[in-house]
């Protein structure tokens, strides 16, 4: 490789890494190498090979080389190991992505910490950018800030990026305040079956707001001076849904009233990142919220979303299924409490810390140490019911949990078309899962896991399970194309891997 094709490719190294919001430091920790080995190869001065270009791309989420198409990601886990240790719950996915289109409610500057480092973040950045809003990531790229500009450009809109992630449905509740038409791509995101928004469309009518529907975008129009002459009464009680609302009643000139309101953990964050910007919501964590909006909302505002239930329950689950013992710190406890309840009752061994505030200063958290335990199949099926019933996302894992229980264990996933047909991958790594329809699975346990090569589930919670049963399988895995766990979990592989799991990242070249 020429000299001069050393110094470019150093040169967009630089911009990729300083982009991201890394010192040579950080950069040279990601990749297990020397700051000053960074620094030469920055400058060019150091020979790189394609595997540590592709290595480097990935660490700092960017192409540094067109090599044609690079290829998926996958996973090579060599199980039977134990887990030990402790390790952090980061903050949530789905207030992450809310906290993002809620940002476009303001007019001044949004900070928000620790935002999650993963695909769905960055797609919502993708479309940000795109439509004009300023972002980048500061205090060395643990923190976001999103300045928007005096007029969105809708027409520039990303819409490959917009189609990749379902958290564009979210757009809605804000921009109808800020134009009277535009336009979005359909929604995309996990394949869990048909999910309508008509529940959205329901809420959003009242103010003001008609969508058709053609060639794959929805076009919007937004009738002035409408406003809900009575309370929005929602016909499913969906976290979006919810969310939508509460973004169409912010900057509503008047007090709007929801009922049957998701009490979710990221409906919660919402709530109070909008009491940040000026807006009061009453009746934050039951099912009525009383939303008095502000028309105008120009203000800096500085918020930390707390951490994320499900991202808990995945590590629980990855210390029950390795038979390890672990501790799990800064877990949002009221919004796991039902899960570990029945994880009592199957006789999980665990203990808790005393409660703590969340950065966001409101939401619980504890830490928890599971340890090896001796599970039974639990009398009652498991379901999942809206907050605080068991976390509909949190399901896909006790599959898991079940298989390494003894006795059978009826999972019922009513809430997605064929989520469930997914936990049947389980099967390829010896699990004894039995597929009744297209919403029920029956778990026989104990299992005997065993190694498998397999694709990843394209939906986010069952291909996480796969993972965890393959770091409980003696020998080696493969897990091919795992860009739906990039969706949800930041760098999972390599924060499991700090706890004792061995997992590798590789491309096929």
């Amino acid at each position: 490789m020429a000299d001069d094709y050393l110094v470019r490719i150093g040169k967009l190294i630089r911009d990729a890494r300083q982009h991201r919001g890394w010192t040579q430091s950080q950069l040279a920790d990601a990749l297990g190498t020397s700051q000053s080995a960074v620094n030469r190869i920055e400058r060019g001065n150091q020979n790189i090979s394609l595997e540590m270009i592709a290595r480097i791309g990935e660490a700092l989420d960017s192409e540094i080389v067109s090599l044609g198409y690079a290829g998926p990601m996958h996973l090579r886990v060599v199980g039977g190991r134990r887990l030990s240790g402790a390790i952090d719950v980061k903050t949530s996915k789905n207030a992450c992505v809310a906290l993002l289109c809620a940002s476009l409610l303001n007019k001044g500057r949004t900070v928000l910490r620790r935002v999650a480092r993963i695909e769905e973040v960055y797609r919502l950045l993708e479309v940000l950018n795109s439509i004009g809003v300023r972002t980048r990531w500061i205090n060395d790229g643990i923190d976001l800030e999103l300045v928007p500009p005096a007029r969105l450009d809708m027409d520039a809109m990303d819409a490959d990026a917009a189609r990749r992630t379902r958290s564009i449905i979210m757009f809605l509740g804000p921009l109808l305040h800020r134009m009277d038409h535009f336009k979005l791509p359909y929604a995309g995101g996990c394949d869990l079956g048909t999910r309508t928004i008509e529940p959205h469309m329901i809420a959003l009518r009242r103010f003001g707001l008609d969508i058709t529907a053609t060639e794959g975008i929805y076009h919007a129009q937004v009738e002035s001076g409408i406003s809900p002459d009575r309370p929005i009464v929602l016909t499913e009680r969906g976290d979006t849904v919810t969310e939508n609302a509460l973004l169409a009643a912010a900057r509503h000139d008047g007090t709007t009233v929801i009922r049957n309101a998701s009490s979710n953990y990221m409906v919660q964050d919402l709530c109070f990142f909008l009491e940040a910007l000026g807006v009061r919501v009453d009746g934050v964590g039951t099912t009525t919220l009383t939303v008095h909006g502000v028309p105008n909302i120009d203000v800096d505002v500085d918020y930390s979303p707390s951490e994320d239930p499900v991202e808990a329950m995945s590590l629980l689950a990855a210390a029950v299924v390795t038979e390890s013992e672990l501790t799990i710190r800064r877990v949002p406890i009221e919004f796991m409490e039902i899960e570990l309840a029945v994880l009592e009752e199957m006789g999980l061994d665990h203990d808790r810390s005393p409660e703590y505030a969340a950065d966001n200063g409101r939401t619980r958290l504890v830490d928890l140490t599971v340890r090896p335990s001796k599970l039974e199949a639990p009398i009652d099926k498991i379901h999942p019911m809206p907050f605080p019933g068991l976390n509909i996302d949190n399901v896909p894992f006790f599959a898991a949990i079940a298989a390494v229980a003894q006795g059978q264990t009826l999972i019922h996933d009513w809430v997605y078309d064929n989520r469930a047909i997914y936990l049947t991958d389980l099967n390829r790594l010896g699990g004894r899962l039995q597929l009744l329809d297209p919403h029920r699975v029956l778990v026989e346990g104990p299992t005997r896991w065993r190694a498998a090569e397999m694709m990843c589930p394209p939906a986010l919670r069952p291909a996480v399970v796969v993972l965890l049963a393959m770091m409980a399988a003696e020998g080696t895995s493969v897990l091919r194309n795992v860009y739906v766990i990039n969706r949800g979990y930041e760098e999972l592989a390599e924060r499991l891997n700090s706890v004792g799991a061995q997992i590798e990242i590789f491309r096929d070249i």
